[in-house]
């Protein structure tokens, strides 16, 4: 049959890690005195990524999917994908040693001027803009902090 398996098991590992995540939030108490509870986000986004999974399933299983009796797997793409991964994975272990702030703006740099191709000026400056946003909402909005570096940020 000329299912798209890759789309397939792509889902259905969707379905499964939400499946874990309601699991993992139903442990959580729901609700808490001042509203919702530390398990109220995570069982609800655990029921988007298994809904979402769900769908991914059945379309890949839909007459509109099945155009071909053989689909391979689109690689092109792949490469940008894993560096945005890769860039992603090296930023968060950097937070540790050079704070959020810096470390989320030489990762905005990595994803617009390696991967995207945009000038560093303009990368700079949305990546200097997205990490004062970030402190505004978290630090000083929400009282939680953020990784800071040896500069203090």
């Amino acid at each position: 049959m000329g299912r798209d398996k890759s789309n397939l098991i792509a889902a259905a590992c969707l379905a499964a890690f939400g499946i874990y995540v309601v699991y993992s939030g139903s442990k959580l108490s729901y609700v808490s005195d001042v509203g919702p509870g530390p398990g109220f986000f995570p069982f609800w986004i655990g029921i988007g990524f298994l809904l979402f999974g769900a769908y991914q399933m059945i379309l890949s299983y839909s007459s509109a999917r099945r155009h071909a009796d053989h689909v391979a797997p689109i690689w092109s793409g792949s490469g940008r994908a894993l560096g945005g991964w890769l860039g992603l994975a090296v930023a968060i272990a950097l937070f540790r040693w050079i704070g959020f702030a810096l470390g989320f703006v030489l990762l905005t740099i990595f994803l617009l001027v390696v991967l995207d191709r945009r000038p560093i000026v303009l990368a700079a400056g949305i990546g200097a803009g997205l990490a004062l946003a970030f402190h505004l909402l978290f630090e000083t909005a929400l009282g939680v902090s953020l990784p800071a570096g040896p500069w203090g940020f």
